[in-house]
């Protein structure tokens, strides 16, 4: 065993999904505000510790299935690199760090940080093996970022940015089953069992479908903000940019495609000047 397993473990590149807690201020102008910004690091590293415990736990629960997967063998647990004993104990102390920094937070914050893990546990225990639901725990996890965000700095979430942050979820979470079950091809019900069970053209349809949604409610909402409306275009060309990336037989894991797809970053980093000169001006 050596430190970088253990990094490994806690899948530090999945942290970016937790930037989620900082929309709400972003959006509604007040970022920019003396001490915001260092008022989200506690709940950013709250959301951190959580994650990466649920991470740890879903390891623990597939490490016999992950064995056999011709790209998860090579995770710590898996290959033996950690033993099942040192992961159980540091999935303990990731959550025990998130209930203590969230406690610090308000009790708001605190009852997101414990929905959120008992929603990963059953997703990792159960319901990750029933169509559907497990593209709503997902995306759950999502919500719960997003409202944790606006706890934490005080700011209302209104409808439509809330249907936007879900219906997008969904989406990312089709794209990355679509693209796992075009990978593993007949063997994809041996790693996943509901890539088994949805029928064929269910999953690229559900695509379609939600991401068509995003555009709709995205755009309604950018609506409501002066000069927002002009990033619908960009957000367009965001949920093409991905589907094109999926049916090209790439990989549909939405933090790899942010990190490695030069023109989905360009198009998120470009997405935040635009927000910045249209709320911020």
């Amino acid at each position: 065993m050596n430190i970088i397993d253990f990094v490994r473990l806690l899948r530090p590149w999945q942290w970016l999904k937790n930037l989620m807690i900082f929309f709400p201020p972003l959006l509604s102008g007040a970022l920019i505000h003396s001490g915001v910004a260092e008022r989200g690091i506690l709940p950013f590293a709250a959301f951190c510790c959580a994650s990466s415990a649920s991470y740890v736990f879903n390891d623990l629960a597939d490490q016999d299935r992950d064995a056999h997967h011709p790209d998860k063998k090579s995770r710590p647990l898996p290959s033996g690199r950690v033993s099942r004993t040192a992961a159980a104990l540091l999935c303990c102390v990731l959550l025990a760090l998130a209930v203590v920094i969230s406690w610090r937070i308000s009790s708001a914050f605190i009852a997101y940080i414990i929905v959120y893990l008992m929603v990963s546990a059953c997703y990792s225990m159960y319901l990750k093996n029933l169509p559907i639901i497990d593209l709503f725990c997902i995306s759950l996890g999502f919500v719960l970022r997003l409202y944790g965000g606006g706890e934490a700095f005080d700011v209302y979430i209104s409808d439509w940015l809330f249907l936007t942050v879900f219906l997008l979820s969904i989406f990312l979470s089709v794209g990355k089953r679509y693209s796992e079950r075009r990978h593993l091809g007949t063997a994809a019900g041996d790693h996943r069992r509901t890539l088994e069970e949805y029928p064929d053209g269910f999953l690229e349809s559900a695509m379609y479908l939600s991401g068509a949604a995003v555009l709709v409610t995205y755009s309604i909402y950018a609506i409501s903000t002066p000069l927002l409306v002009y990033t619908v275009p960009l957000c367009m060309f965001g949920l093409l940019r991905y589907l094109m990336r999926i049916k090209s037989g790439q990989s549909g894991d939405p933090t790899e495609a942010l990190i490695k797809d030069v023109p989905l970053l360009a198009t998120g980093t470009l997405w935040i000047l635009m927000v910045g000169w249209s709320v911020y001006q």
